[in-house]
């Protein structure tokens, strides 16, 4: 079964997806993940499910609602994706290369408000919004495997 079809299941109308450049040490793919998707639960209060209990009544924190679903390409895959994000007016957050050299929040944000938008080196992507539009933004994009 492929994460394509073991998501099939799931009839949202909306989509969660984080594109990776292909070239990323695993490390730096699940950084870059948690980062992004960071991004939208807290400026996208709809994405967000319920909070969970279990059967003692210990509480956990809500999770996305929907699945997200990771895929990779090239690096010009992640500049024609960001370009179509953009053009759409999506949700979207990035990670660039220059934040894997910095230490903290603040140092992050300046590093990418230093450089030009068609400047940046992303190496991460997510965006959410319409299935359709998302999977427009991501042509080229493989899942992650």
């Amino acid at each position: 079964m492929n994460a394509r079809t073991r998501w099939a299941g799931w009839a949202c109308s909306t989509r969660i997806a984080v594109l990776l450049r292909e070239d990323l040490e695993s490390w730096q793919r699940l950084n870059v993940t948690a980062f992004l998707v960071s991004g939208l639960g807290t400026t996208l209060p709809e994405v967000i499910g319920a909070p969970y209990e279990d059967a003692d009544d210990v509480a956990y924190l809500p999770m996305f609602r929907q699945p997200v679903l990771v895929f990779e390409g090239t690096k010009e895959t992640l500049a024609a994706a960001r370009t179509r994000a953009l053009s759409r007016a999506l949700p979207r957050a990035v990670f660039t290369s220059g934040l894997f050299g910095t230490g903290n929040d603040r140092d992050n944000r300046a590093a990418v408000r230093a450089v030009r938008t068609g400047d940046l080196d992303p190496v991460g992507l997510a965006v959410y919004g319409p299935r359709n539009a998302v999977d427009k933004v991501l042509k080229g994009a493989r899942m992650h495997p």
